[in-house]
């Protein structure tokens, strides 16, 4: 069964995140979305290359909640070197309520959409750091 959906995701995004998931680059990059509460779409609001996460942090808007897909190099303890595609949703405090309920619920399909395989979740901006993505990468 299909996850209950508040908003579809705009065809150039999901396009976009195909070809994010199949890039051969070896540097971070990332797609942050937004909401269009107009239309009820998710679209791409920025992207980014050769950022650290503490960089797309603050393209981040303070009060507005995103999605962040985020491609790294992630170094494993055996040698081995991966590039894991991430999604990241940050609803700081202090969002609309119908803002954040539009994006809890179309959290899922955007996961879904997008085949993402690591999903994190934060409240502030300030906790998204390549050290915390590590930790939680590394854990998993």
């Amino acid at each position: 069964m299909a996850a209950p959906k508040v908003c579809d995701m705009d065809p150039e995004l999901k396009e976009k995140l195909k070809k994010f998931r199949f890039r051969k680059a070896k540097n971070n990059a990332a797609i942050i979305m937004k909401i269009d509460p107009k239309n009820l779409i998710v679209k791409i609001d920025e992207e980014h290359e050769d950022m650290t996460l503490e960089e797309v942090a603050e393209e981040l808007p303070e009060r507005q909640p995103r999605y962040v897909a985020y491609s790294c190099e992630l170094n494993h303890g055996d040698g081995r070197i991966s590039y894991p595609l991430c999604f990241i949703f940050v609803s700081p405090e202090g969002c609309k309520p119908e803002t954040m309920m539009m994006y809890a619920g179309s959290k899922l399909n955007v996961i879904n959409e997008g085949k993402f395989t690591k999903d994190f979740e934060l409240r502030e901006k300030e906790e998204m750091t390549n050290a915390w993505l590590k930790d939680r990468l590394l854990a998993k």
